[in-house]
């Protein structure tokens, strides 16, 4: 007779951290989910507090939700100000959760890196030796991306007629508080200001001080998702 396999008997954790190839991680662990039938979840780490995250750190952690919702995964786990060893937090989360088979990408490193920082790959063997690891290689050019923004300042929006005006000062006018990302290399303020509306995370963009419209936009580029990369 045969044996069926259930549905608990394997479960996937997806490490993803800040850059394109999350997306592609995660689209990797959809896969194998499909393939076993099995719960899939999404981890990323982050020693600052949420609300503390730059424009694009934020915009991707809405991206990996969203993605997460669209295909049904299990759970997406944010890890916020957590400062501990990133093996150590991982390792935590496949006991909770009863994970067995653990993806997340490895960036080319250098042998001096090896040797000065170690490998969270060998932290992890050492910490869940039964969990099976799948490494996805990531470029170098991918995790020297350099941030596009300035470090994010306290800033408030203030409605004039048709739209609302970038300020630094807070008045009895102002409608919203929140924090404005200048765009680097640019003289003017432009940029994204990032604000709570209606208990939703808003990113909208400044272009010399003014904001046409409280309309939401992404601060990375989407991949595609149907690449077999």
């Amino acid at each position: 007779m045969k044996l069926v396999k259930g549905r608990m008997d394997e479960s996937i954790l997806v490490c993803v951290y800040y850059g394109p190839n999350g997306e592609r991680l995660i689209q990797r662990g959809c896969k194998i989910a499909g393939m076993l039938d099995c719960p899939l979840y999404i981890l990323t780490i982050d020693p600052l507090p949420f609300d503390e995250l730059d424009a694009e750190k934020s915009d991707y952690i809405t991206r990996w939700k969203q993605i997460a919702e669209q295909h049904g995964i299990e759970e997406f786990i944010l890890k916020d100000n957590d400062k501990r060893p990133v093996a150590k937090v991982i390792a935590e989360v496949a006991r909770e959760k009863h994970i067995t088979q653990i993806i997340l990408g490895q960036t080319a490193q250098s042998r001096w890196e090896q040797i000065a920082k170690g490998s969270i790959i060998n932290s992890l063997l050492r910490e869940i030796p039964f969990v099976d690891l799948h490494i996805v290689s990531v470029s170098r050019s991918l995790r020297d991306q350099e941030g596009l923004f300035d470090k994010g300042v306290r800033a408030y929006l203030v409605k004039e007629d048709n739209f609302y005006r970038l300020s630094f000062n807070h008045t009895k006018d102002v409608d919203y508080e929140g924090i404005f990302f200048k765009e680097q290399g640019t003289d003017f303020n432009n940029g994204v200001f990032k604000f709570m509306k209606d208990k939703e995370t808003l990113q909208v963009v400044v272009t010399e001080d003014i904001v046409r419209e409280l309309k939401n936009v992404r601060m990375t580029e989407p991949i595609d998702t149907n690449s077999n990369s």
